[in-house]
């Protein structure tokens, strides 16, 4: 029989050493500073510096223009004599208009040759090329047939003058006048489209006019084609003073009216000029601004919306991020009720208090004042050592005046003192991100503080660490 083996196995035991206890220690401890960390918000502190904010200055505006659309006298095919963007003195001879189509036939056959065009002639030509080439919109496909029609008529005025003598005979050779002359009624510029807002008035000007996509229709008028009598024919533009109106923000609108005169670039030829302006509040409830010139009308005869750069100097102050901005609610108290120059040389108040045993006595108290209304002559005092209904006392104690009246201040939290110490400021412009604030105000900010980068993150007097 076998003997039974007395050997019994013994489990090894845990060894805890003093470097495994350590280690777990560090591991619980960095868990719970991460848990902690992600549960509280975190202070992030801006250091205030000067700085600008570059204002979006690009506007499209409507142009506005004395102009009067001549229509045709008779029917038939017109020819020009005048191009598009050219001064005519009154009587000087614009279009004629051939009633058999005869002039048609001829002109068609009619071949200029390489020499035929004079120096004037190409000048005219290069013109209106480089007019198209710097005003060019790849997504505005209208403005390539404007120019395609400019240039045939150019051309058609061009042959249409070299068969000036040829025209005449074939008046004489009929004995009947199958061709009709007109003239121009005044002095003017020519120009051949309408659009239906040759009687637009600046105060008529809203904003669904400026959706050219959806009503909006320049109907160009093309030579050699037939007119009814009675069509519009072509348009004259009489005077070289013409405005542009602009939608524009209400309270950018009054400021650049209190100017008086900008300076503006024509982005279609970099074009820059000065001009009046004029603010306008129209029947749609919405603010335009009308700006005003005396020149360079011709340059845009072909036009009706043109898109400028207003050139105005940037806002230049103390730079802070709009999370910064905060509100908050002050009392406000009378001049006369505050005490300048307290013991540690700051500002300070006499309260009324009552004693133990009842009686009424006073007590002062220094405050910090947030900022001074010079035309209500009323201070800015925190809210948390005022309650409604104190009663104040002027210094010589014989007028008193009860805390009612409260008013709001916009700021920012200061953290040079190691607290969130609201400080009002003055904001001169603002974006989505940053604002610009007034420098060297009396109860503002100074560059090179320190403020919360994010308001909602402190409370008042808040402690920082």
């Amino acid at each position: 029989m076998a003997k039974r083996s007395k050997i019994k196995k013994y489990k090894k035991p845990v060894n805890l050493n003093i470097g495994m206890i350590i280690f777990g220690a560090i591991f619980f401890y960095v868990v719970v500073c991460v848990i902690i960390y992600f549960q509280t918000s975190h202070i992030v502190r801006y250091e205030v510096k000067e700085g600008s904010l570059a204002t979006d200055n690009i506007y499209r505006g409507i142009i506005i223009r004395e102009e009067t659309i001549v229509y045709a006298q008779a029917s038939g095919y017109i020819n020009f004599y005048a191009r598009e963007g050219e001064r005519v003195a009154k009587n000087d001879l614009v279009y004629i208009v051939d009633e058999t189509g005869r002039l048609s036939e001829s002109l068609a056959g009619l071949s200029l040759g390489e020499n035929s065009l004079s120096s004037r002639e190409l000048s005219e030509f290069r013109s209106e090329i480089v007019n198209f080439v710097h005003g060019f919109d790849s997504g505005d496909y209208d403005s390539a047939y404007d120019f395609k029609a400019s240039l045939s008529n150019t051309l058609m005025k061009l042959a249409n003058t070299n068969m000036l003598e040829s025209i005449s005979s074939m008046n004489g050779s009929s004995g009947v006048n199958i061709i009709n002359y007109s003239y121009a009624p005044t002095t003017g510029i020519v120009s051949y489209w309408t659009d239906g807002c040759e009687e637009l008035r600046p105060q008529d000007v809203t904003m669904e006019l400026f959706d050219t996509k959806s009503d909006y229709e320049k109907e160009q008028i093309v030579g050699n084609s037939l007119m009814a009598a009675g069509d519009p024919v072509y348009k004259i533009s009489t005077s070289e003073n013409w405005s542009l109106v602009i939608p524009i923000e209400p309270e950018r609108g009054a400021k650049l009216q209190e100017e008086g005169v900008i300076k503006v670039r024509f982005l279609k030829n970099q074009y820059e000029s000065w001009a009046e302006t004029k603010l306008l509040a129209n029947g749609d409830g919405n603010t335009y601004l009308q700006l005003f010139f005396n020149n360079s009308m011709v340059t845009f005869v072909t036009d009706r919306f043109l898109d400028v750069e207003l050139i105005v100097e940037d806002e230049t102050g103390l730079k802070i991020p709009v999370s910064s901005i905060v509100q908050k609610e002050f009392f406000l108290i009378p001049e006369a009720f505050v005490i300048p120059g307290g013991n540690n040389g700051g500002d300070s108040i006499m309260k009324q208090c009552f004693l133990e045993n009842g009686e009424i006595s006073s007590e002062v108290l220094e405050v910090e004042v947030y900022n001074f209304d010079n035309e209500t002559k009323e201070y800015y005092l925190d809210s948390s050592i005022l309650d409604v209904g104190d009663i104040l006392y002027k210094l010589d104690g014989q007028e008193t005046y009860t805390v009612s009246k409260r008013a709001t201040l916009v700021g920012v939290y200061n953290m040079n003192k190691g607290y969130a110490d609201f400080k009002q400021i003055n904001i001169l412009y603002r974006n989505e991100e940053y604002a610009i604030v007034k420098s060297n105000t009396k109860y503002g900010l100074s560059v090179y503080d320190y403020i919360v980068l994010n308001a909602e993150t402190v409370r008042d007097d808040q402690f920082i660490k």
